[in-house]
Protein backbone atom coordinates (compact mmCIF):
# COMPACT_ATOMS: atom_id res chain seq x y z
CA UNK A 1 0.00 0.00 0.00
CA UNK A 2 1.28 3.48 -0.77
CA UNK A 3 2.06 5.67 2.23
CA UNK A 4 -0.59 8.22 3.16
CA UNK A 5 0.99 11.66 3.28
CA UNK A 6 -0.15 13.93 6.12
CA UNK A 7 -0.13 17.48 4.86
CA UNK A 8 2.07 19.86 6.84
CA UNK A 9 1.91 23.60 7.36
CA UNK A 10 5.36 23.68 5.75
CA UNK A 11 3.88 22.43 2.45
CA UNK A 12 2.17 25.74 1.74
CA UNK A 13 5.15 27.75 2.99
CA UNK A 14 7.47 25.78 0.71
CA UNK A 15 5.23 26.33 -2.33
CA UNK A 16 5.07 30.06 -1.64
CA UNK A 17 8.85 30.33 -1.34
CA UNK A 18 9.47 28.34 -4.52
CA UNK A 19 7.36 30.89 -6.37
CA UNK A 20 9.64 33.68 -5.16
CA UNK A 21 13.23 32.40 -5.15
CA UNK A 22 15.46 29.92 -6.94
CA UNK A 23 16.07 27.60 -4.01
CA UNK A 24 14.74 26.80 -0.54
CA UNK A 25 16.77 25.34 2.30
CA UNK A 26 14.60 23.31 4.69
CA UNK A 27 16.40 22.83 7.99
CA UNK A 28 15.41 21.15 11.22
CA UNK A 29 16.15 18.29 13.56
CA UNK A 30 16.29 14.72 12.30
CA UNK A 31 13.05 12.81 11.81
CA UNK A 32 10.80 15.89 11.84
CA UNK A 33 9.65 15.26 8.26
CA UNK A 34 11.87 17.54 6.15
CA UNK A 35 12.70 15.00 3.47
CA UNK A 36 9.15 13.66 3.20
CA UNK A 37 7.72 17.17 2.84
CA UNK A 38 10.38 18.17 0.31
CA UNK A 39 9.92 14.98 -1.71
CA UNK A 40 6.17 15.58 -1.83
CA UNK A 41 6.84 18.81 -3.77
CA UNK A 42 10.03 17.90 -5.66
CA UNK A 43 9.92 16.57 -9.24
CA UNK A 44 13.34 14.87 -8.97
CA UNK A 45 15.69 14.10 -6.09
CA UNK A 46 19.10 12.97 -4.94
CA UNK A 47 19.86 11.66 -1.45
CA UNK A 48 23.43 12.52 -0.51
CA UNK A 49 23.52 10.05 2.40
CA UNK A 50 22.41 7.07 0.28
CA UNK A 51 24.91 4.37 1.40
CA UNK A 52 25.10 2.76 -2.04
CA UNK A 53 25.91 6.01 -3.85
CA UNK A 54 27.37 8.29 -1.18
CA UNK A 55 30.99 7.85 -2.29
CA UNK A 56 30.11 8.43 -5.94
CA UNK A 57 28.07 11.51 -5.07
CA UNK A 58 30.94 12.90 -3.03
CA UNK A 59 33.33 12.38 -5.93
CA UNK A 60 30.97 14.20 -8.30
CA UNK A 61 30.53 17.01 -5.78
CA UNK A 62 34.29 17.49 -5.86
CA UNK A 63 34.65 17.23 -9.65
CA UNK A 64 31.34 17.94 -11.40
CA UNK A 65 28.71 19.52 -9.14
CA UNK A 66 26.57 20.49 -12.09
CA UNK A 67 25.80 16.85 -12.87
CA UNK A 68 24.26 16.31 -9.43
CA UNK A 69 22.00 19.31 -9.97
CA UNK A 70 20.54 18.04 -13.25
CA UNK A 71 16.94 16.87 -13.11
CA UNK A 72 13.34 18.00 -13.29
CA UNK A 73 12.68 20.98 -11.07
CA UNK A 74 12.23 21.61 -8.27
CA UNK A 75 15.08 19.18 -7.58
CA UNK A 76 15.58 17.90 -4.04
CA UNK A 77 19.13 17.72 -2.67
CA UNK A 78 18.72 15.83 0.60
CA UNK A 79 21.32 16.24 3.41
CA UNK A 80 23.17 18.82 1.34
CA UNK A 81 25.63 19.58 4.15
CA UNK A 82 27.46 16.34 3.25
CA UNK A 83 28.71 18.18 0.13
CA UNK A 84 28.45 21.91 0.95
CA UNK A 85 30.09 22.92 -2.34
CA UNK A 86 26.68 22.18 -3.88
CA UNK A 87 25.46 25.46 -2.36
CA UNK A 88 27.55 27.70 -4.60
CA UNK A 89 26.96 25.41 -7.58
CA UNK A 90 23.20 25.72 -7.13
CA UNK A 91 23.48 29.48 -6.72
CA UNK A 92 25.39 29.63 -10.02
CA UNK A 93 22.75 27.49 -11.75
CA UNK A 94 19.96 29.70 -10.44
CA UNK A 95 21.72 32.78 -11.83
CA UNK A 96 22.30 31.27 -15.26
CA UNK A 97 19.21 29.17 -16.00
CA UNK A 98 16.51 30.69 -18.18
CA UNK A 99 13.93 29.73 -15.55
CA UNK A 100 15.51 30.72 -12.25
CA UNK A 101 12.57 30.41 -9.83
CA UNK A 102 11.72 27.20 -7.96
CA UNK A 103 14.81 25.25 -9.03
CA UNK A 104 16.09 23.53 -5.88
CA UNK A 105 15.03 22.26 -2.48
CA UNK A 106 17.92 21.62 -0.11
CA UNK A 107 17.30 19.78 3.17
CA UNK A 108 19.64 19.47 6.14
CA UNK A 109 19.46 18.11 9.68
CA UNK A 110 22.68 19.86 10.74
CA UNK A 111 24.69 22.90 9.78
CA UNK A 112 27.83 22.15 7.71
CA UNK A 113 31.03 21.30 9.55
CA UNK A 114 33.26 24.26 10.37
CA UNK A 115 35.96 23.12 7.96
CA UNK A 116 33.39 22.69 5.18
CA UNK A 117 32.07 26.22 5.53
CA UNK A 118 35.26 27.32 3.74
CA UNK A 119 33.83 25.68 0.63
CA UNK A 120 30.89 28.12 0.62
CA UNK A 121 31.64 31.58 -0.77
CA UNK A 122 28.14 32.98 -1.38
CA UNK A 123 25.51 33.62 1.29
CA UNK A 124 22.66 32.73 -1.04
CA UNK A 125 21.04 36.14 -0.59
CA UNK A 126 18.40 36.72 -3.25
CA UNK A 127 18.68 33.14 -4.51
CA UNK A 128 17.79 31.02 -1.47
CA UNK A 129 15.16 31.26 1.26
CA UNK A 130 15.23 29.41 4.58
CA UNK A 131 12.40 27.31 6.01
CA UNK A 132 12.64 25.75 9.48
CA UNK A 133 10.65 22.58 10.16
CA UNK A 134 9.87 21.13 13.54
CA UNK A 135 8.01 18.04 14.75
CA UNK A 136 4.28 18.09 14.06
CA UNK A 137 1.94 20.44 15.89
CA UNK A 138 -1.22 18.98 17.39
CA UNK A 139 -3.26 20.39 14.52
CA UNK A 140 -1.01 18.68 11.95
CA UNK A 141 -1.20 15.37 13.82
CA UNK A 142 -5.01 15.70 14.01
CA UNK A 143 -5.14 15.90 17.82
CA UNK A 144 -6.37 19.51 17.70
CA UNK A 145 -9.82 20.19 16.26
CA UNK A 146 -8.55 23.45 14.74
CA UNK A 147 -11.78 25.29 15.55
CA UNK A 148 -9.93 28.35 16.85
CA UNK A 149 -7.72 30.12 14.29
CA UNK A 150 -4.86 32.35 15.43
CA UNK A 151 -5.25 34.32 12.22
CA UNK A 152 -8.88 35.05 13.04
CA UNK A 153 -7.94 36.07 16.57
CA UNK A 154 -5.60 38.67 15.07
CA UNK A 155 -8.59 39.88 13.05
CA UNK A 156 -10.63 40.39 16.21
CA UNK A 157 -12.77 37.24 16.15
CA UNK A 158 -14.11 35.75 19.37
CA UNK A 159 -12.84 32.17 19.90
CA UNK A 160 -15.41 29.39 19.70
CA UNK A 161 -14.29 25.79 19.86
CA UNK A 162 -14.01 22.62 21.88
CA UNK A 163 -11.07 20.41 22.83
CA UNK A 164 -11.38 16.71 23.56
CA UNK A 165 -7.86 16.32 25.00
CA UNK A 166 -7.96 14.92 28.53
CA UNK A 167 -5.24 15.26 31.16
CA UNK A 168 -4.14 11.68 30.48
CA UNK A 169 -3.99 12.21 26.73
CA UNK A 170 -2.08 15.47 27.12
CA UNK A 171 0.54 13.66 29.24
CA UNK A 172 0.84 11.01 26.53
CA UNK A 173 1.18 13.61 23.76
CA UNK A 174 3.97 15.37 25.66
CA UNK A 175 5.90 12.10 26.06
CA UNK A 176 5.18 10.82 22.54
CA UNK A 177 6.10 14.04 20.79
CA UNK A 178 5.23 15.21 17.31
CA UNK A 179 7.55 12.96 15.31
CA UNK A 180 5.68 12.06 12.09
CA UNK A 181 6.88 8.45 11.98
CA UNK A 182 5.50 7.80 15.45
CA UNK A 183 1.85 8.46 14.65
CA UNK A 184 1.17 5.03 13.19
CA UNK A 185 2.60 3.19 16.21
CA UNK A 186 0.70 1.80 19.18
CA UNK A 187 1.03 3.86 22.35
CA UNK A 188 3.53 1.60 24.13
CA UNK A 189 5.81 1.48 21.10
CA UNK A 190 5.46 5.21 20.41
CA UNK A 191 6.66 6.07 23.91
CA UNK A 192 9.89 4.14 23.35
CA UNK A 193 10.92 6.14 20.27
CA UNK A 194 12.07 9.37 22.00
CA UNK A 195 14.40 7.28 24.21
CA UNK A 196 15.93 5.71 21.10
CA UNK A 197 16.14 9.15 19.50
CA UNK A 198 18.26 10.50 22.37
CA UNK A 199 20.46 7.39 22.22
CA UNK A 200 21.19 8.14 18.56
CA UNK A 201 21.91 11.80 19.31
CA UNK A 202 24.41 11.19 22.11
CA UNK A 203 26.09 8.13 20.59
CA UNK A 204 26.45 9.41 17.04
CA UNK A 205 25.10 12.82 16.02
CA UNK A 206 27.02 14.92 18.57
CA UNK A 207 30.35 13.73 17.17
CA UNK A 208 29.42 13.51 13.49
CA UNK A 209 28.46 17.18 13.41
CA UNK A 210 32.13 18.29 13.29
CA UNK A 211 34.17 15.07 13.65
CA UNK A 212 34.99 15.91 17.28
CA UNK A 213 34.70 12.99 19.69
CA UNK A 214 32.36 13.91 22.54
CA UNK A 215 31.34 12.07 25.69
CA UNK A 216 27.89 10.52 25.37
CA UNK A 217 27.26 10.32 29.13
CA UNK A 218 28.25 13.95 29.62
CA UNK A 219 25.88 15.01 26.85
CA UNK A 220 23.07 13.02 28.49
CA UNK A 221 23.64 14.93 31.70
CA UNK A 222 23.56 18.27 29.89
CA UNK A 223 20.33 17.31 28.11
CA UNK A 224 18.82 16.29 31.47
CA UNK A 225 19.85 19.62 32.98
CA UNK A 226 18.25 21.51 30.10
CA UNK A 227 15.14 19.34 30.49
CA UNK A 228 14.83 20.36 34.14
CA UNK A 229 15.00 24.02 33.12
CA UNK A 230 12.57 24.11 30.18
CA UNK A 231 11.16 27.60 29.85
CA UNK A 232 13.93 29.09 31.97
CA UNK A 233 16.44 31.80 31.10
CA UNK A 234 19.37 29.83 32.45
CA UNK A 235 23.02 30.55 31.74
CA UNK A 236 25.87 28.14 31.06
CA UNK A 237 27.07 28.79 34.61
CA UNK A 238 23.69 27.59 35.92
CA UNK A 239 24.06 24.36 33.98
CA UNK A 240 27.61 24.07 35.34
CA UNK A 241 26.28 24.41 38.90
CA UNK A 242 23.62 21.82 38.12
CA UNK A 243 26.29 19.30 37.08
CA UNK A 244 29.15 20.14 39.43
CA UNK A 245 28.36 17.54 42.10
CA UNK A 246 29.14 14.67 39.73
CA UNK A 247 31.42 16.56 37.39
CA UNK A 248 34.31 15.04 35.53
CA UNK A 249 37.63 16.77 36.21
CA UNK A 250 37.78 18.09 32.65
CA UNK A 251 34.38 19.74 32.84
CA UNK A 252 34.33 23.51 32.37
CA UNK A 253 31.82 26.14 31.34
CA UNK A 254 33.50 26.27 27.93
CA UNK A 255 32.98 22.52 27.53
CA UNK A 256 29.32 22.82 28.48
CA UNK A 257 28.88 25.73 26.06
CA UNK A 258 30.38 23.61 23.27
CA UNK A 259 28.00 20.72 24.00
CA UNK A 260 24.96 23.01 24.15
CA UNK A 261 26.02 24.62 20.87
CA UNK A 262 26.08 21.17 19.26
CA UNK A 263 22.45 20.67 20.27
CA UNK A 264 21.63 23.92 18.48
CA UNK A 265 23.58 22.89 15.38
CA UNK A 266 21.49 19.72 15.07
CA UNK A 267 18.34 21.79 15.76
CA UNK A 268 17.44 19.87 18.92
CA UNK A 269 17.48 22.98 21.09
CA UNK A 270 15.73 26.11 19.85
CA UNK A 271 15.94 28.96 22.32
CA UNK A 272 13.37 31.76 22.36
CA UNK A 273 14.63 35.36 22.01
CA UNK A 274 13.50 38.17 24.27
CA UNK A 275 10.82 40.65 23.22
CA UNK A 276 11.70 44.33 23.50
CA UNK A 277 8.55 46.46 23.41
CA UNK A 278 8.12 50.17 24.11
CA UNK A 279 7.04 50.50 27.74
CA UNK A 280 5.67 53.31 29.88
CA UNK A 281 7.60 51.96 32.87
CA UNK A 282 11.36 52.19 33.40
CA UNK A 283 11.74 48.48 34.15
CA UNK A 284 14.79 46.94 32.49
CA UNK A 285 13.91 44.23 30.00
CA UNK A 286 15.81 40.96 30.38
CA UNK A 287 17.51 40.02 27.13
CA UNK A 288 18.55 36.41 27.83
CA UNK A 289 17.09 33.73 25.59
CA UNK A 290 14.70 31.16 27.06
CA UNK A 291 15.72 27.49 26.83
CA UNK A 292 13.46 25.08 24.94
CA UNK A 293 13.86 21.77 23.19
CA UNK A 294 12.26 21.51 19.78
CA UNK A 295 9.85 18.88 21.17
CA UNK A 296 8.67 18.04 24.71
CA UNK A 297 9.45 14.33 24.27
CA UNK A 298 13.18 15.15 24.31
CA UNK A 299 12.75 16.50 27.83
CA UNK A 300 10.61 13.64 29.15
CA UNK A 301 12.80 10.92 27.63
CA UNK A 302 16.00 12.53 28.95
CA UNK A 303 14.48 12.59 32.44
CA UNK A 304 13.30 8.99 32.08
CA UNK A 305 9.66 9.80 32.77
CA UNK A 306 6.36 8.81 31.18
CA UNK A 307 2.76 10.03 31.17
CA UNK A 308 1.93 8.74 34.67
CA UNK A 309 4.99 10.49 36.11
CA UNK A 310 3.79 13.80 34.65
CA UNK A 311 0.30 13.36 36.10
CA UNK A 312 1.82 12.65 39.52
CA UNK A 313 3.94 15.83 39.35
CA UNK A 314 1.74 18.60 38.03
CA UNK A 315 4.39 21.26 38.56
CA UNK A 316 6.83 19.50 36.21
CA UNK A 317 3.94 18.67 33.89
CA UNK A 318 3.29 22.41 33.52
CA UNK A 319 6.84 23.10 32.30
CA UNK A 320 6.79 20.16 29.89
CA UNK A 321 3.42 21.29 28.53
CA UNK A 322 4.90 24.73 28.00
CA UNK A 323 7.52 23.17 25.69
CA UNK A 324 4.75 21.48 23.69
CA UNK A 325 2.78 24.74 23.47
CA UNK A 326 5.84 26.69 22.32
CA UNK A 327 6.50 24.05 19.64
CA UNK A 328 2.97 24.45 18.29
CA UNK A 329 3.00 28.25 18.52
CA UNK A 330 6.25 28.37 16.53
CA UNK A 331 4.73 26.24 13.78
CA UNK A 332 1.59 28.38 13.70
CA UNK A 333 3.56 31.64 13.79
CA UNK A 334 5.54 30.55 10.72
CA UNK A 335 2.27 30.12 8.86
CA UNK A 336 1.31 33.70 9.73
CA UNK A 337 4.70 35.26 8.90
CA UNK A 338 5.39 35.78 12.57
CA UNK A 339 7.91 35.00 15.30
CA UNK A 340 7.62 33.92 18.92
CA UNK A 341 9.31 35.83 21.73
CA UNK A 342 9.45 35.78 25.52
CA UNK A 343 9.14 38.75 27.89
CA UNK A 344 10.63 39.28 31.33
CA UNK A 345 11.67 42.48 33.08
CA UNK A 346 13.56 43.56 36.19
CA UNK A 347 10.32 43.54 38.18
CA UNK A 348 9.93 39.82 37.34
CA UNK A 349 6.90 40.51 35.17
CA UNK A 350 6.98 37.66 32.68
CA UNK A 351 4.96 36.61 29.64
CA UNK A 352 5.46 33.10 28.29
CA UNK A 353 4.99 33.89 24.60
CA UNK A 354 4.53 36.92 22.39
CA UNK A 355 3.53 36.12 18.82
CA UNK A 356 4.67 39.07 16.69
CA UNK A 357 3.67 39.30 13.04
CA UNK A 358 5.63 41.02 10.28
CA UNK A 359 2.94 43.69 9.98
CA UNK A 360 3.59 44.85 13.55
CA UNK A 361 0.56 43.26 15.18
CA UNK A 362 1.16 41.04 18.17
CA UNK A 363 -0.63 38.91 20.75
CA UNK A 364 0.35 38.18 24.35
CA UNK A 365 0.06 34.58 25.54
CA UNK A 366 0.36 32.95 28.95
CA UNK A 367 0.71 29.16 28.90
CA UNK A 368 -1.05 27.31 31.72
CA UNK A 369 -1.86 23.64 31.99
CA UNK A 370 -5.37 24.48 33.19
CA UNK A 371 -7.58 25.17 36.19
CA UNK A 372 -9.34 28.34 37.33
CA UNK A 373 -6.54 29.48 39.65
CA UNK A 374 -3.83 29.24 36.99
CA UNK A 375 -6.04 30.81 34.33
CA UNK A 376 -6.78 33.73 36.67
CA UNK A 377 -3.07 34.19 37.38
CA UNK A 378 -2.29 34.12 33.65
CA UNK A 379 -4.99 36.69 32.90
CA UNK A 380 -3.67 38.99 35.64
CA UNK A 381 -0.16 38.85 34.17
CA UNK A 382 -1.40 39.58 30.66
CA UNK A 383 -3.43 42.59 31.74
CA UNK A 384 -0.55 43.99 33.77
CA UNK A 385 1.89 43.72 30.87
CA UNK A 386 -0.64 45.20 28.43
CA UNK A 387 -1.10 48.18 30.75
CA UNK A 388 2.64 48.93 30.65
CA UNK A 389 2.93 49.06 26.86
CA UNK A 390 3.35 52.56 25.44
CA UNK A 391 0.59 52.58 22.81
CA UNK A 392 1.73 55.98 21.50
CA UNK A 393 4.74 54.16 20.04
CA UNK A 394 3.25 50.76 19.18
CA UNK A 395 -0.25 49.33 18.75
CA UNK A 396 -2.31 47.69 21.44
CA UNK A 397 -1.99 43.89 21.53
CA UNK A 398 -4.40 42.22 19.14
CA UNK A 399 -5.41 39.82 21.92
CA UNK A 400 -4.51 38.55 25.38
CA UNK A 401 -4.71 34.76 25.57
CA UNK A 402 -4.32 32.11 28.24
CA UNK A 403 -3.41 28.97 26.29
CA UNK A 404 -4.36 25.89 28.31
CA UNK A 405 -3.52 22.21 28.13
CA UNK A 406 -6.82 20.93 29.46
CA UNK A 407 -10.26 22.46 29.46
CA UNK A 408 -13.10 21.80 27.06
CA UNK A 409 -14.15 25.19 25.72
CA UNK A 410 -12.52 28.22 24.12
CA UNK A 411 -14.13 31.48 25.22
CA UNK A 412 -13.66 35.18 25.89
CA UNK A 413 -13.82 36.36 29.51
CA UNK A 414 -15.65 39.48 30.64
CA UNK A 415 -12.28 41.27 30.84
CA UNK A 416 -11.68 40.32 27.16
CA UNK A 417 -8.91 37.84 27.98
CA UNK A 418 -9.23 34.77 25.74
CA UNK A 419 -9.02 31.26 27.16
CA UNK A 420 -8.13 28.71 24.48
CA UNK A 421 -7.32 25.00 24.97
CA UNK A 422 -4.43 23.90 22.77
CA UNK A 423 -6.63 21.05 21.55
CA UNK A 424 -8.70 23.41 19.38
CA UNK A 425 -5.99 25.77 18.09
CA UNK A 426 -4.62 26.13 14.55
CA UNK A 427 -2.81 28.86 12.57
Amino acid sequence: MPKIYKKRIADELLSELLEAVGGVLIQGTKWCGKTTTAAHTAKSSIYMDDPENKQQYQHLANTNCKLLLKGETPRLIDEWQIAPQLWDAARFEIDHREENIGQFIFTGSAVPKEKDLKLIFHSGTGRFAWLTMRPMSLWESKESSGEVSLKKLFNGNTPEGMSSISLEQLAYLCCRGGWPGILKLKEKAALKVPFAYIDAVVNSDISKIDDVKRNADFMRRIIRSLARHQGGQISISTIYSDLIQNAQQSMSEDTIADYVNVLKKIFLEEDMPAWNPNLRSKAAIRTSDTRYFVDPSIATASLGIGPEDLINDMNSFGFIFETLAVRDLRVYADALNGKIYHYRDSNNLECDAVIHLNDGNYGLIEIKIGGDTLIEAGAKTLKLLASKIDTTKMPNPSFLMVLTGIGQYAYQREDDVLVVPIGCLKP
